[in-house]
């Protein structure tokens, strides 16, 4: 073996650790330490400065001591359901996904909160194929996801990111968004995710008439977009939100064959903003 071949195959190995040890690194929970640093530049950020209140929250907890006053926003069924897309475990707490994830990677994976209740032998099979793939990894049998239907006030069409619910002609629609979470099962006879995310015209608007109405009254509150890109500044959208309370299970291969192919671009979980409990930043919920 010459010089030149060992160099190469040393050069090798070394590429193959580093990448090896970055992957692990990228899916070990960050210290708490990591999340109280966000929490502080969050609050550093926005205070005085005018920010309303801030998503994600837990729904459980009606406390709330921001000031910021808007109306609600109208009823989905008399708005434009402009974007769908999902988070790999809830954003919200409470309700039947109370059980926190971790701290994840410190940039909205493998954080947020996860289905409380469990699945038989039967929903938790695995499946043979890699579900909605990603570099943060694919989704799985026994995952939690958080829905998020968005419908906005101006006249536009279904279309890819918060982008599609602004227009030209209204910069500062209002915005509601309807969120669902789901429990990944490996059940044909389970939801049909695209099914109740099918988008059609309703009385003039656009709607997701398929959406769940049989998991609870949802908890309205007044927020803000949400995401990890907000774990320290604040959002300066206003949004309506209605989170249902119970978590609804649904076939994880109708799940992945949505991924392939639908309105929204949308071809992986995003990740989630860190839950928001400074009182500065939350409403009051009625």
């Amino acid at each position: 073996m010459t010089m030149k071949t060992k160099i190469s195959l040393i050069s090798a190995a070394l590429t193959i650790l580093s990448f090896n040890t970055l992957a692990k690194a990228n899916h070990e929970n960050v210290s708490d330490d990591v999340v109280k640093t966000q929490r502080a530049a969050l609050a550093k950020n926005t205070i005085n400065k005018g920010f309303g209140p801030q998503s994600p929250r837990n729904i459980d907890n009606h406390k709330g001591e921001n000031t910021v006053i808007f109306s609600d926003a109208p009823a989905s069924s008399q708005m434009n359901l402009c974007n769908i897309h999902f988070h790999k475990n809830a954003e919200h707490a409470g309700g039947e996904f109370s059980k926190y994830a971790g701290n994840g990677d410190g940039h909205g994976y493998q954080s947020g909160y996860v289905y409380s209740g469990s699945l038989t032998k039967n929903e938790s099979k695995p499946t043979k194929i890699q579900i909605c793939p990603s570099e943060h990894g694919a989704l799985s049998v026994g995952d939690t996801i958080e829905v998020h239907n968005v419908h906005s006030s101006a006249m536009v069409k279904p279309g890819p990111t918060l982008g599609s619910c602004l227009s030209d002609s209204i910069k500062n629609p209002q915005l509601r968004v309807e969120a669902q979470v789901y429990v990944l099962v490996n059940d044909a006879n389970a939801l049909d995710f695209n099914e109740i995310s099918n988008v059609s015209s309703v009385n003039g608007y656009y709607q997701a008439a398929n959406a769940l109405t049989n998991t609870g009254e949802a908890v309205i509150y007044t927020g803000s977009t949400t995401g990890p890109g907000y774990n320290e500044a604040g959002s300066p959208f206003q949004v309506t939100w209605s989170v249902k309370p119970k978590v609804a299970k649904v076939d994880i291969n109708s799940v992945g064959k949505w991924c392939e192919s639908n309105t929204f671009n949308e071809d992986h979980a995003h990740g989630v903003r860190n839950l928001v409990i400074n009182p500065a930043l939350l409403s009051k919920i009625k």
